[in-house]
């Protein structure tokens, strides 16, 4: 059985997708909202990641969310955050990056240049490989249609700036609903979608 490739992103309602949690994450562009989805705090939100992470095999992350990940994580491997840090510890993780990243955190490498062939490499190796943040990568992957589950947590916000997961001139695509949008309790809204090809036109008349 082929493995799937799964993408998660917390997003704004105009779909910024950039540093949600906290200021340091990625400031890039003089981006002065960082950290907003720290006051929303959502239960549906919380209990989907949690689910989510009950069928993770590997992590796929592009450069500055892995330099992130790897100060943070293997170091609250304990505590409330405890399982999240250890699972992150355990499974193997992958670096989309042009440079040379420290892979010193233990199950860390880096991908190939040729994106299409290494994702078609971690399908046949992992069972649920996630995407998280990592606005970049996600916008190359969605390019190429190159995953099978794209996961929206749409919250009550609008900051009219910052990185979009799909930015002015992305390629066109048609996407697919596969399950029943679901709302919080502090009104973020859960999308998930599979990809459906290129979008096609008619007439409403």
């Amino acid at each position: 059985m082929t493995g799937r490739i799964s993408i998660d992103l917390f997003t704004t309602l105009d779909g910024v997708a950039q540093a949600p949690g906290g200021p340091e994450e990625d400031p890039s562009g003089a981006f002065p909202w960082g950290g907003w989805q720290a006051p929303i705090r959502d239960d549906m939100v919380g209990r989907s990641v949690d689910q989510g992470m009950q069928t993770m095999d590997a992590l796929l992350l592009g450069r500055r969310t892995y330099d992130i990940f790897a100060a943070y994580w293997p170091h609250h491997t304990t505590g409330p955050e405890g399982p999240i840090g250890r699972l992150f510890d355990r499974i193997p993780k992958y670096v989309a990056s042009r440079g040379t990243p420290d892979l010193s955190w233990q199950g860390s490498s880096q991908l190939g240049p040729d994106l299409a062939a290494e994702i078609a490499r971690l399908r046949e190796q992992h069972q649920d490989v996630h995407v998280i943040g990592s606005v970049g990568l996600v916008q190359s992957l969605l390019a190429e249609q190159l995953f099978d589950v794209l996961t929206l947590w749409v919250h009550p916000v609008v900051l009219g700036q910052g990185k979009k997961v799909f930015p002015d001139g992305a390629v066109p695509a048609a996407l697919r609903l596969v399950e029943p949008p679901i709302s919080g309790s502090a009104g973020a809204v859960q999308l998930r979608y599979a990809p459906a090809g290129v979008p096609t036109t008619g007439d409403m008349t």
